[in-house]
This record gives structure tokens, C-alpha cells and sequence, in this order.
């Protein structure tokens, strides 16, 4: 069952969860004109494997209400009747997502397609749940204040951990939490529909529905910075277990020369590709403490430690997108996170890692580079917001 499955119809001021199968057809049509329209009638048809008839039946409500509009009219190939594709009416609607860290709040304000019109920072000062949600708080009232209109439709929040029933932190290490209703008292505090995810499954249905996967019915989302993060899309769906959110690709062994990661795995990708065990790496060898944006500064300069790290880096990374492409036999991986600025420094040798570890028959794994900025995480969270828009639908 896909991230988009768990929202359902729920009233304001009640946290989304489990409802109604999105795959409804009113849902399904308004899923498909949102990622892909403007989009012709035909193409629908088509797509939905519905009639003529039903099309219209179904489009009817959804065009009374504004949700979808007819776009301009467009002649097909300047011959015959012209056609008016349908789209989304994107500013009808927007939605507030929030990325939590442990140290910052980072929200942003999007249209309909996620589309960033504003953003906002706070910074949480301590991990009670109480400081969250008015962290929360703080930047719903900015953002709101930003775009000058009425309420959001949806916040979506999105966490490193683990979530239940799209509402409860089941567990959010960074946050030192376990089953905090977080939904439930955001919900409360702002009397909107609230959506909580974790942040890998949000990202990854970011750029399935309006990202680099867009699209693309089949591939896999590696994320680098404070950990490593794995996403996997089959069939135009997020695959979404009971053990998601719980980080079981961070550990993934890639390097057994490797050094630790914090949980004592050697050479695993969290130990190879994270912003902390990479800056932790470079400043024993060279006697400094430096930053993430240090190691890469001194990567491109020559310095041999920042190279050497990177370049282990790099293999390391080869080394995994191989593992993903081998094992689930996609062959489109997006590449984001705010430590994805490693990546042009050392393409080369991922490359060639990626090729040792692949049948030389196999086909060629196409890599995407997303954004490396926080907003992405936000965006994400904004998505998972606009999905739940899409669940109360019909």
C-alpha cells in the first residue's frame, strides 16, 4: 500500500488516517489531472480505463466545485473539433508542510502542485511536544501572514522516525520520542487537517507526483545528510511497510573496511555517506573540525584527506545505487538531500563502482539529482498535505 492510501475524509480539527481506498475513481481522476494535466479527455480515457460517459459523470462534480477547470481550448493537430484538456485550478488551494530536525522547524507554503510561494524557519530550542507544535504554530501563522489569504487546506508535518496512522510518532530518535500523538494535538492547537509522515516517504512521494519521478512508474530514492535515507516506487506506487521510517537501508554494509557509524555497523552507508560521519572522518585526518560545505570546499581544492573521504564516499555510494538497482530491478534512481553536494565531486567514481557491481548486460541506471536545500523536506511534507486533499475527494 502506497504513502497516498492512508488519507481518508476526515473532518477539520481531525487528524487524517486511515479511510476509504484513494484508488476510488472520483480520487483516481483527480490524482491523474493533478500530476499530469493539463491533460485531454482522450489521454483520461485512456489512462483510467473508463468511458466517454463515465469520464464526464465522474469530471462533472469535481468541475462545479473548482477543483478542476477546462484549459484554454487546443485544436488536435489543427483538425477537427477542438479540445479542452482539464487541469487543476492549482491556487485554489494551498497547503502548509513542515520538516522537523533537531534543532529547526522548516516550513514552506505551496499551491496545488507544491509549488514553493513562501518559507519560514523556527528554530525548536528543546524536543517537548509542547515546543513543537508551537514551533508548528509559529510557522503557520507566518506562512498564513506570507501569503496574505485565508487558512491552509492541510498541514502535512515530516519527521526522521517512525509514524502510525499518518498521526502518531511511534519513534523519532532525533526528537528522543516514542508514541506521541502528534497529529492529534497539532490538530487540536490549529483546528486543521494535519497529516504526519516520515520524511524519506514524504520526499519520495514528492518526486513522484511532481518531482524527477514524475512519470516514471518505477524507481528508488537514495537521500544523504544527517542519515541515509531509501525510498522504492513499483507500479506507480511507494511500497510502505510496518518497518518504514524505521532507517533499515542506513545500515546497509557497503565498505566492511570501512569506519562505525554511531550504532557500531562498520562501513555501512550511513557510516560512509552521512554529512556526520563524513565531517567526523575528514576532521581526524586533518586535525580540524570542519563543516559539510569545509569537506566539499576542500574536496574540489585537492586536499588529500577531504579527497580521500570522498572519494570512499563516492564508491560507497556506486556501491549502493547498485545494490537498489540489482535487488528491486529499477533502473532510475533520484539522488537528494542536503548531502547530494558530494555527488558532481565524485561522479566518476560512482560510476565506475556502480558499473563493477552491475551485470555488464544490465541496463543503464539513470541517475537524477535532485535539490540539496531543507525545503525539499518541506515540500515532501507539503505533498503528503496535498495527497490528504486528494483523500477527501468524493
Amino acid at each position: 500500500m502506497g504513502a497516498s492510501d492512508h488519507f481518508s475524509g476526515d473532518e477539520v480539527g481531525v487528524p487524517l488516517g486511515t479511510g476509504p481506498d484513494v484508488r476510488s475513481p472520483t480520487r483516481e481522476l483527480a490524482r491523474e489531472v493533478l500530476i499530469h494535466g493539463p491533460i485531454a479527455r482522450s489521454d483520461l480515457i485512456r489512462r483510467l480505463g473508463l468511458s466517454a460517459a463515465s469520464l464526464t459523470r465522474l469530471s462533472r462534480p469535481l468541475l462545479d466545485d473548482g477543483f478542476l477547470i477546462e484549459s484554454d481550448e487546443r485544436a488536435r493537430g489543427g483538425i477537427g473539433r477542438p479540445v479542452r484538456p482539464l487541469d487543476v485550478r492549482v491556487d485554489a488551494h494551498w497547503h502548509v508542510g513542515v520538516k522537523l530536525t533537531g534543532e529547526h522547524a522548516f516550513g514552506v507554503a505551496t499551491d496545488l502542485r507544491a509549488a514553493v510561494l513562501a518559507e519560514a524557519v523556527v528554530e525548536l530550542g528543546d524536543h517537548s511536544p509542547e515546543r513543537i507544535v508551537e514551533a508548528v504554530a509559529e510557522i503557520v501563522a507566518e506562512l498564513t501572514s506570507a501569503v496574505g489569504t485565508v487558512a491552509p487546506t492541510a498541514l502535512g508535518v515530516s519527521i526522521g522516525g517512525r509514524v502510525s496512522g499518518s498521526r502518531v510518532v511511534v519513534r523519532a530518535p532525533f526528537l528522543g520520542w516514542s508514541d506521541i500523538d502528534l497529529g492529534g494535538l497539532l490538530a487540536t492547537r490549529l483546528a486543521l487537517p494535519v497529516v504526519v509522515a516520515n520524511d524519506v516517504v514524504a520526499l519520495t512521494e514528492a518526486e513522484h507526483w511532481f518531482g524527477l519521478g514524475r512519470g516514471v512508474d518505477d524507481f528508488a530514492v537514495i537521500t544523504i545528510g544527517a542519515g541515509v535515507g531509501y525510498g522504492l516506487v513499483v507500479h506507480g506506487r511507494q511500497r510502505i511497510t510496518r518497518d518504514t521510517g524505521l532507517g533499515l537501508g542506513a545500515h546497509h554494509l557497503l565498505d566492511p573496511t570501512g569506519p562505525l557509524c554511531s550504532d557500531g555497523h562498520r562501513g555501512c552507508s550511513s557510516a560512509m555517506l552521512s554529512i556526520p560521519s563524513i565531517r567526523a572522518s575528514v576532521s581526524e585526518g586533518s586535525g580540524r573540525d570542519v563543516s559539510y560545505d569545509d569537506v566539499l570546499a576542500l574536496a574540489g581544492a585537492g586536499d588529500p584527506a577531504a579527497r580521500t573521504v570522498t572519494e570512499q564516499a563516492g564508491r560507497a555510494l556506486g556501491r549502493f545505487i547498485a545494490a537498489v538497482a540489482n535487488l528491486t530491478m529499477v533502473d532510475t534512481v533520484v539522488l537528494a538531500g542536503e548531502g547530494i553536494g558530494l555527488v558532481p565531486l565524485v561522479r566518476t567514481r560512482i560510476e565506475e563502482a556502480l558499473a563493477e557491481d552491475r551485470d555488464p548486460d544490465a541496463s543503464v541506471v539513470e541517475l537524477l539529482i535532485g535539490a540539496s536545500d531543507f525545503g525539499i523536506w518541506a515540500r515532501g511534507a507539503a505533498t503528503m498535505a496535498i495527497q490528504s486533499r486528494i483523500g477527501r475527494i468524493g
